[in-house]
């Protein structure tokens, strides 16, 4: 008999149910705390809304975004079209759903880009030291004094229009942010006692890497990730707002707030909608990361 049934003869819990009750409390209590603070639970329903609409934007709309019908051209927001419609006769509120993949996938490239970079610099930075640490640090220190956008739009003449360019280029834009980062976390971490006592017991150097330095060390370069979700988002509308992302009519939100300056007076819902969705946006992901940060402060 294994120790399963043993445990149900016994008539006390299995390990298995002892695990799901265990998870059980833990989401019971995430979700209390998380109806507890109204502002948090928004803020997550936003970020849910916007990955649903990453992925299946057809759940909110089964317009095409880049079929539009002349007759309707500058339709305000209503109940049949809650964007209202474009000066082509589409309707704004597909183009916003469907423009939604196009920004997040630029974000998310971004983020990783200098998530991965930029951390990886500060491991080297950190572990290694000595003349190796200054080098890298006085590189960084070049790229902190330069502003992240003119990096990016440099890079972006460097490789040109579109919107992977500017993903990679805001990306290559906060590599020396996370560099700061994960070297000081690397530098804290590496003067624990049991690293010096791992070190002398004869460890590797890439396990002592990958199983101490790295976890330990990440936990705030993460939080920090969650921090640049916002950024990145206003840095790709920004750059797709000047014309440097995808071109037309493909939906990419600071290209929709483009779309519509010159509409200004007769068509304020061209250029107010998509800048709300993208600020609502900024504010929910900034909020879900602060608290992650408050968290992580508590914890330590």
């Amino acid at each position: 008999m294994t120790s399963i049934g043993l445990d149900r003869a016994r008539g006390t819990p299995s390990a298995l149910g002892r695990i799901a009750a265990t998870a059980s409390r833990q989401t019971a209590a995430a979700v209390s705390a998380l109806l507890r603070q109204p502002a948090l639970l928004f803020a997550w329903t936003v970020m849910a809304l916007v990955i649903l609409a990453t992925f299946w934007p057809q759940l909110f709309t089964d317009c095409d975004p880049l079929r539009g019908v002349a007759k309707l051209r500058l339709q305000p927001p209503g109940a049949e079209f809650w964007f209202g419609t474009d000066q082509m006769g589409r309707d704004l509120f597909a183009r916003v759903v469907y423009g939604t993949g196009e920004s997040v996938r630029a974000v998310v490239i971004a983020v990783l880009v200098g998530l991965f970079v930029g951390s990886g610099i500060g491991l080297l930075a950190g572990y290694v030291g000595r003349w190796v640490d200054d080098v890298l640090m006085r590189v960084m220190d070049v790229f902190l004094a330069v502003p992240t956008l003119l990096i990016a739009l440099a890079v972006i003449n460097a490789l040109g229009f579109g919107t992977i360019n500017i993903a990679i280029a805001v990306g290559i834009g906060t590599i020396a942010i996370f560099a700061r980062v994960m070297r000081s976390e690397v530098l804290k971490v590496r003067s624990l006692p049991y690293i010096e006592a791992t070190s002398f017991a004869g460890i590797g150097r890439f396990r002592l890497l990958t199983r101490h330095l790295v976890p330990n060390a990440a936990g705030p370069v993460l939080v920090l990730a969650t921090l640049e979700l916002g950024m990145a988002i206003l840095s790709v509308s920004a750059l797709s707002f000047l014309g440097f992302g995808a071109p037309p009519p493909n939906p990419e939100w600071g290209l929709l707030v483009a779309g519509g300056r010159d509409y200004m007076r007769t068509a304020w819902w061209l250029t107010l909608l998509p800048g709300i969705v993208i600020v609502i946006t900024v504010v929910s992901a900034n909020y879900i990361a602060r608290s992650f940060d408050r968290q992580q402060s508590e914890t330590f």
